[in-house]
């Protein structure tokens, strides 16, 4: 017990206890200068029927979750592959794309990143070397929120890492095999590797559906705080930031923070029921 007692004081004080008093800030009207005024679920309320900010926080936040997450894991399963080749050098090709992971979330790249993507950034200079005239990417409505999909997809190192690990369990024989049959490399592919892959698919899938609900540090430095242009890259994670310290709604920002985890247990409640139908064990059975 003795030993669990560094665990126990921090789930207390710095999980349960935080997470018990936003459940309760976010039935109140508080503004951090005053007390917290109960309102009941009037913040509820209004989310849901008047905040229209708060509907493209949704649209915005999901747009982004359906576009990087697959584009990330595919990405990462092709890199994995070709570095399951048994290349020379692994271990620094390893590190070298795993950089980007360690990195990418950092303040510093968001605003290297929105450098490189304006309108006399890297990516424009070069395009004009070859007659392209590309359009300021970070500033048009059409296409900020892709350019923070980029970096997200940039990101790809900890998924490659993990994919690598398991396509290092996949029994060659089994590629041997079909290979003799006549099986060709995209009917392996799908038909042997992925199978046998797909616990580790599945368990990537979970960690970033969870990780990008909760995206935050790129759109903030990306549109300056601000969610723009025209409210493009407004993510839940932004809005709920600026509801709570820059309009100091601490209590509607507090609701706005369980929606969203009631929504990140919903979708992955989702991808574990579904799992049924497509995540296979070597014992067999199914998840």
């Amino acid at each position: 017990m003795l030993f669990l007692a560094p665990w126990l004081v921090g789930l207390l004080f710095l999980t349960l206890g935080p997470m018990l008093a936003s459940l309760y800030i976010s039935f109140t009207d508080y503004s951090i200068l005053a007390a917290p005024n109960w309102v009941g679920l009037d913040n509820y309320i209004t989310m849901f029927t008047s905040d229209k900010l708060f509907a493209k926080s949704l649209q915005v936040t999901f747009t982004y979750v359906a576009v990087s997450v697959p584009l990330k894991l595919i990405f990462a399963l092709f890199v994995a592959m070709l570095l399951n080749k048994g290349i020379r050098g692994l271990g620094i090709y390893r590190t070298v794309y795993y950089i980007p992971t360690l990195l990418g979330g950092s303040v510093a790249i968001a605003m290297l990143w929105r450098k490189m993507l304006g309108g006399d950034g890297l990516l424009n200079s070069v395009l004009a070397m070859v007659g392209i005239k590309a359009p300021d990417w970070v500033a048009n409505p059409k296409y900020a929120l892709y350019s923070i999909v980029l970096l997200s997809v940039w990101q790809f190192g900890s998924s490659m890492i993990i994919f690598l690990a398991g396509l290092k369990q996949i029994p060659p024989e089994y590629d041997e095999a079909s290979a003799v049959d006549g099986a060709g490399p995209m009917r392996r592919f799908f038909y042997i590797t992925l199978p046998i892959l797909s616990p580790v698919i599945f368990f990537n899938l979970v960690m970033q559906l969870i990780t990008s609900f909760q995206s935050f540090t790129q759109a903030f430095i990306i549109s300056n705080g601000s969610g723009g242009p025209v409210n493009s890259t407004l993510m839940y994670s932004l809005y709920l930031y600026k509801k709570g310290f820059s309009f100091f709604q601490m209590g509607y920002a507090s609701a706005m923070a369980w929606v969203l985890v009631i929504l990140i247990g919903v979708f992955t409640l989702l991808v574990f029921r579904s799992s049924k139908l497509w995540v296979h064990y070597e014992d067999g059975g199914k998840s």
